[in-house]
């Protein structure tokens, strides 16, 4: 597959002209010094395996509990909604908003975004506002803090299992595993994707 004659710094917004690399080499800005691109083989049918297991996951996971409490008899089951809800009827209605823009809405949309953008490539066309998607899924990446809500949620049970029986639901596993599929998902280097694209345009 043909490469791109340029690459643009995401960072930067500098035009270099893209050279073949050697393998496990990295190509960096000149300018700026961030990552351009990198000679290794990039497997579309495996990043979108991913994507999908991660929307089916996403969805396991926010549909059963995280944790399991027992106190005293009593049994009580918390969902990542019913920790966001929790925390708006605290008081904290600004936490709340940003946990679950955080924790469901942007990882839901880079996750959607991805699969609008690879199904249509796996199968051998462009589709629609695909730079506009892209960008987009550039932009929300750092944003997504599923990872952040898998350590909040550990250190919760280490600090409640003193005074009652904690037990990890299908949601927490649900979680942990979508925590490893995302990371994965980040090591996927997004100018392979254009490069694709700018091959089926031509």
């Amino acid at each position: 597959m043909a490469a791109a004659p340029l690459s643009i710094c995401e960072h930067c917004d500098a035009v270099h002209e893209r050279r073949p690399l050697a393998p496990g080499q990295v190509a960096c800005c000149r300018r700026c010094g961030a990552e351009l691109y990198r000679n290794r083989r990039f497997d579309l049918d495996a990043m979108l395996a991913i994507t999908l297991a991660s929307l089916i996951l996403f969805i396991v996971a926010n549909l059963h509990p995280v944790l399991i409490m027992q106190l005293a008899g009593a049994r009580s089951e918390a969902t990542l909604w019913d920790a966001i809800l929790a925390s708006y009827d605290a008081g904290v209605g600004p936490v709340a908003v940003v946990a679950a823009a955080c924790l469901f809405f942007l990882p839901l949309s880079q996750m959607t975004l991805f699969a609008y953008v690879l199904l249509p490539l796996r199968a051998g066309w462009v589709p629609q506002g695909f730079g506009t998607a892209m960008h987009t899924i550039r932009h929300m990446r750092p944003w997504s803090m599923v990872e952040v809500f898998m350590v909040g949620v550990l250190v919760s049970a280490v600090k409640l299992a003193a005074d009652a029986e904690i037990t990890p639901g299908i949601g927490l596993w649900g979680f942990a595993l979508l925590t490893i599929l995302l990371t994965l998902l980040a090591t996927f280097d997004l100018h392979e994707l254009w490069d694709i694209a700018a091959e089926l345009q031509r």
